[in-house]
């Protein structure tokens, strides 16, 4: 089981032998909350695979579990510091928001490997970090290709939270708009929290917009998809989200989620070998109740064998190489990948909402 930071604190052992002690930073609070069960539910799976193998570097692994929510009480940035200056931690696999990220990358520095897993806007370039989920080119260009094709919007809105990860993605939108010779009706960001959703969806309905990308977080997506729906909103605007998953998807509501779509690199109930083998070893573990498998909860198991991967085949290099050097690291998923001769990336779906599940695969 994970440790979390309290109960690791209280023991005060923080330098055991033969243990390779790997931070795991996932939001337990706020709006992104939500995604928490999935995220610890996976990579307890990554730690139970590593575990009767080597381990990384020779040694069992151990979690310790750490709030990484923009609404956590304690800076994220001062836990981290504290924990690498102790000796206490050896790596950070971290599935939170960019904002978060571009915090720790100032006070990591290469003194451990830090392997950030969810979808991100792209350009990350620090040493020692390396980013390996998908970007607006593989993910978001596609996808508004696909419902423009299909859905022929005149207009767009564009809304999201108010962080670096939204307005990046949206300037990305707002090119393929721009290539596509489609207008912009609507640009709006909003904090994280809002406790009332009536009048961005209000402001929606007024733009004229026929289609919305919704780059909001968690439970942010969920309160908006709520009013959306309440309003009928459906039967004049199309929904894109790229950041919309299972649970949220469960908590928006059956009624909801009418003309709904959504793209990732990986969804629950995809039928491929990859994560055949990978639910079989979820569900094995965890039961047939455990948290709904997600592209979220899956990087964090991803990015545990990404980690080991790293570590086994490249011992030290990590500390002068980031992400752009795309290393050819052989490390377990569930996702399927592309195989080119140039970059091993993921494959990327888009999925309809129906009911409260994913349907209709196609991908991009």
């Amino acid at each position: 089981m994970p440790i979390e930071l309290a109960d690791f604190r209280e023991n005060g052992q923080f330098h055991a032998s033969g243990v390779y002690r790997v931070a795991l930073l996932i939001p337990l609070c706020g709006a992104a909350g939500i995604w928490a069960p999935s995220c610890i539910s996976s990579a307890q799976v990554a730690v139970a695979e590593l575990n009767k193998a080597d381990g990384i570097d020779g040694r069992k692994v151990q979690l310790i579990m750490i709030d990484a929510a923009v609404e956590a009480a304690e800076p994220i940035e001062e836990i981290v510091n504290d924990l690498i200056d102790l000796g206490a931690i050896d790596a950070i696999v971290g599935m939170h928001l960019s904002a978060i990220r571009q915090r720790l990358s100032k006070v990591v520095c290469q003194r451990i490997p830090y392997i950030y897993t969810p979808l991100y806007e792209g350009g990350e370039t620090t040493a020692g970090l390396f980013a390996i989920g998908e970007t607006p080119k593989e993910q978001l260009g596609p996808a508004m290709m696909f419902m423009q094709k299909r859905f022929k919007p005149r207009k767009w809105a564009l809304i999201g939270n108010d962080y670096v990860w939204p307005r990046s993605s949206h300037d990305y939108a707002k090119s393929c708009l721009k290539q596509m010779n489609v207008d912009l009706a609507m640009e709006c960001y909003v904090p994280f929290g809002l406790s009332n959703m009536s009048g961005l969806v209000s402001k929606l309905e007024a733009s004229g917009a026929d289609a919305v990308l919704v780059s909001l977080v968690g439970q942010d997506a969920v309160m908006f998809n709520r009013t959306f729906g309440r309003r009928g909103l459906h039967k004049n605007i199309v929904r894109l989200s790229t950041a919309l998953e299972e649970n949220g998807l469960m908590a928006c509501g059956r009624g909801n989620l009418e003309r709904l779509f959504s793209v990732s690199s990986y969804f629950g109930s995809i039928s491929n070998d990859e994560n055949a083998a990978f639910k079989e070893r979820y569900y094995g573990m965890h039961g047939d109740t455990a948290p709904a498998l997600n592209a979220l909860g899956q990087s964090t198991y991803e990015g545990l064998h990404y980690l080991a991967g790293l570590i086994g085949q490249f011992g030290d290099v990590w500390q002068h190489r980031s992400t752009r050097d795309q290393l050819p690291v052989s490390y377990a998923s569930g996702r399927n990948f592309t195989h080119s001769p140039a970059l091993r990336r993921p494959s990327v779906y888009m999925a309809r909402a129906d009911g409260v599940q994913f349907c209709d695969f196609k991908l991009l």
